[in-house]
């Protein structure tokens, strides 16, 4: 079996968030299992000259975009056991930043384009080319437009995934000819209310949908997280499925790990002690390592539920002795209430702020409970991470954190669970979680059934290798 992994970005090469670590993780768990997976990406100004050194020219050819022709020039390397194609076109790509330039729509088509024109250049005909997100989401409209009945492109399946359904890629309509290529007959793909709508379009005509999670998948089908593409995911839900994503557990391991002050593993738990320790005294947090130490690693963002913490800290604080710590980044309300928080509260609250990595494994290897309240959380990252490092996660049951933590009450839980987006149930839940830390035989085993949860790429990996294999099925080959 053979597998095009198609994305907008990916480690090492350029990274804004998630996507990236996925689209590095799942395609080496994929060759792992020996399914002979490769992922193409552009070629960015922003990819590092240390990286590109290491490239090879392989070919070059002219990609059609809509009335005219580009120039387009693959590049190969590897990573690990996994071939990567970089797709060169310096009027597109040679510019600063990944997205948010006035031409994406004619950037991503280029991209889209170039990704199919290449195949028979190379020694490699893909039986699913796997796309990701609004940018590639055009793939397989043209594929399913103007390769499918062509003798050599004939019986590639196609799969698009959505990371994020807030992002779609809406233009204008007046871009369906000029821009993209497209005939007035392939309106009706592509349109949505008054845009064009590029993830819309992938929707329609890949031959299976999937999210990051399972709980996802069915949120999605609903107005209140579709964003408005109910209509169309209701319409093709047969198609949709949800996988939950994993994390890499070489990267987050806390018996290996070396940006946290001492490793330790779940038999041995003395070192986690010795990061709660070294963590309150970088953040100037009060030294004490029988305190309930509460952590977040977060985007400062409305979805992330930091207006329930905003409503409920400061009394969790008055009823207990826990300490809190934060880091992220965002909207300036956000960091300006965690900044007059620390204030409040000197020695107990620790506001960070930023991009900081190594600080992130230090609050997940040093706290004793993570908080996640999210509005919305399509897998969630951090909730597995902090699993690994055994710190316990409270999080509201919505999207991938829903499908990874069970409620503690259920005698086989690994975090505190709330479903009803409020503060008082978000505080309940953590008032739990600090009344079970107390009783440190029964947490110690909270702890062990934590680690012990496995949220590798593995089992995401064989979950899309069932569904390649049905895709192939259904088509008798």
């Amino acid at each position: 079996m053979k597998v095009l992994y198609c994305t907008s970005e990916a480690v090492p090469f350029a990274s804004t968030g998630r996507l990236a670590e996925v689209a590095c993780s799942l395609p080496k768990a994929l060759r792992l299992r020996l399914i002979g997976c490769r992922v193409v990406l552009p070629l960015y100004e922003d990819i590092p000259q240390e990286l590109r050194d290491n490239m090879k020219f392989v070919t070059s050819l002219s990609v059609p975009v809509a009335w005219r022709r580009q120039y387009c020039g693959v590049f190969e390397t590897h990573v690990g056991n996994v071939i990567f194609y970089l797709i060169d076109n310096q009027y597109y790509f040679k510019r600063h930043g990944l997205y948010g330039h006035y031409d994406d729509a004619e950037r991503f088509a280029f991209f889209s384009r170039a990704v199919i024109e290449m195949l028979p250049c190379l020694d490699f005909k893909p039986d699913i080319i796997h796309c990701n997100d609004w940018q590639t989401a055009l793939v397989p409209v043209y594929y399913s437009q103007f390769y499918a009945s062509k003798d050599w492109f004939r019986g590639i399946k196609t799969i698009l995934t959505i990371h994020n359904i807030q992002y779609q890629g809406k233009f204008s309509k007046e871009i369906l000819e000029d821009v993209l290529g497209f005939p007035q007959s392939s309106m009706p793909l592509l349109e949505h209310g008054n845009y064009i709508n590029l993830l819309k379009g992938g929707i329609e005509c890949a031959n299976c949908v999937t999210t990051v999670s399972p709980t996802y998948a069915k949120e999605i089908l609903d107005p209140l997280f579709a964003y408005g593409l109910e209509d169309i995911l209701q319409e093709h839900s047969a198609k949709i499925q949800g996988i939950l994503n994993g994390i890499d557990v070489t990267v987050y391991n806390p018996e290996t790990d070396p940006e946290i002050y001492t490793n330790y593993s779940a038999d041995d738990l003395t070192g986690k002690a010795e990061n709660k320790l070294g963590l309150q005294k970088r953040l100037n947090l009060r030294q004490d390592v029988a305190v309930p130490l509460i952590g977040m690693v977060t985007r400062m963002v409305p979805s992330k539920g930091l207006d329930l913490v905003e409503e409920a800290i400061d009394s969790l604080l008055q009823k207990s002795d826990a300490q809190f710590v934060i880091l992220g980044s965002g909207d300036w309300d956000y960091e300006n209430f965690f900044k007059e928080l620390q204030q409040r509260w000197p020695g107990r609250v620790c506001s960070c702020f930023g991009f900081i990595p190594e600080l992130s494994h230090k609050i997940y290897a040093a706290s004793d409970i993570f908080l996640m309240p999210s509005k919305c959380e399509p897998c969630g990252h951090a909730q597995l991470i902090a699993l690994r490092y055994g710190t316990i996660p409270v999080v509201r049951e919505t999207g991938g954190l829903k499908d990874s933590i069970r409620d503690y009450n259920d005698g086989e839980g690994n975090g505190f669970t709330f479903q009803e987006y409020d503060a008082g149930r978000m505080k309940e839940a953590v008032e739990r979680a600090l009344k079970a830390y107390r009783d440190r035989e029964g947490w110690n085993m909270l702890i062990h059934r934590a680690t012990a949860c496995d949220f590798s790429w593995g089992h995401c990996a064989n979950e899309y290798i069932r569904l390649y294999r049905e895709l192939l099925k259904s088509d008798g080959t």
